[in-house]
């Protein structure tokens, strides 16, 4: 890379799939937004890139997840949060929320990538993040290769909400790293609701 650049180098930045969904912000024109019709009152459903497989999309989530790279996810959160907050989507959120991992598979890992995504979300639009309220009570099996239903019934139960005093009629943001069918943060966001959040929104570094 060349002096000035940041984890990804100039000419690999003009070629990555950005998406244009917060352009649209709720309306039809947003294919993520429709994705959540029917299922559960998102207000907004945002993803910085289109994931490909192989893609270079695919190597940094790689490089974020297995390899270390925490703070190349606080980077592209500080980035995406930019774009958003020029768009004025700051004002719309209370709270930004990532989705939790399992107590055991964080402990192997080290870290959360949702989380550090969620920091420099935070830190670009001035909207506070909290990563100890909602929590996964049940170290779920992989999600990889298994088809809607699966992934839905994988996940249904396994959030919960610690303090629902602290989310109570706010306008949550939930943070996680890759949208596939949506199963994950839709069982994140009935749990908010459930405990009292007044709307909820998503916010993804990728979506298939």
């Amino acid at each position: 890379m060349a002096r000035g650049e940041k984890y990804i180098c100039t000419k690999c930045n003009v070629k990555l799939p950005y998406t244009d969904f917060h352009v649209h912000g709720a309306t039809e024109l947003n294919p993520l937004q429709r994705r959540f019709w029917g299922k559960v009152p998102v207000r907004f459903a945002f993803s910085y890139f289109t994931f490909q497989n192989k893609g270079s999309v695919q190597r940094l989530l790689h490089q974020l997840k297995y390899k270390g790279a925490k703070e190349l996810g606080v980077h592209l959160g500080q980035r995406y949060g930019s774009i958003l907050q020029d768009h004025h989507y700051h004002e719309q959120f209370d709270l930004i929320v990532p989705v939790p991992l399992h107590k055991q598979k964080q402990r192997k890992r080290g870290y959360n990538q949702s989380a550090h995504f969620a920091l420099g979300l935070a830190a670009a639009m001035e909207v506070p993040t909290v990563s100890n309220i909602l929590v996964r009570t049940i170290n779920t099996s992989t999600q990889t290769r298994k088809d809607r239903l699966n992934r839905w019934q994988n996940v249904e139960q396994v959030f919960e909400v610690k303090k629902p005093e602290t989310i109570a009629g706010k306008h949550v943001l939930i943070v996680d790293d890759v949208l596939t069918t949506g199963a994950t943060l839709e069982a994140c966001a009935v749990a908010l609701f459930n405990a009292g959040a007044s709307e909820v929104s998503v916010v993804t570094i990728a979506a298939a």
